[in-house]
């Protein structure tokens, strides 16, 4: 990955984005566990969603940084 500075405005915004959504998911998670953990398939689920929801936002941000390598040829 590029380092900050030469990254593109738009990547930028991108990147804060993905790192807002993230935030929101781990304090939504944080917030739910009080109920979530009284029982284990909710725990589970609760912890595979939010695991889940990172992945997919990492991979999303992975994605331009493959898009822009096989633009570049």
């Amino acid at each position: 990955m590029r380092a900050w500075h030469s990254l593109p405005r738009s990547a930028k915004v991108k990147v804060i984005g993905y790192a807002i959504s993230t935030l929101s998911v781990v304090l939504l998670a944080i917030v739910s566990w009080r109920s979530a953990s009284q029982d284990l398939v909710l725990a589970v689920c609760l912890l595979a969603g939010a695991i889940a929801s990172i992945v997919g936002m990492m991979m999303r941000m992975y994605s331009y940084e493959v898009q822009k390598e096989e633009e570049a040829g």
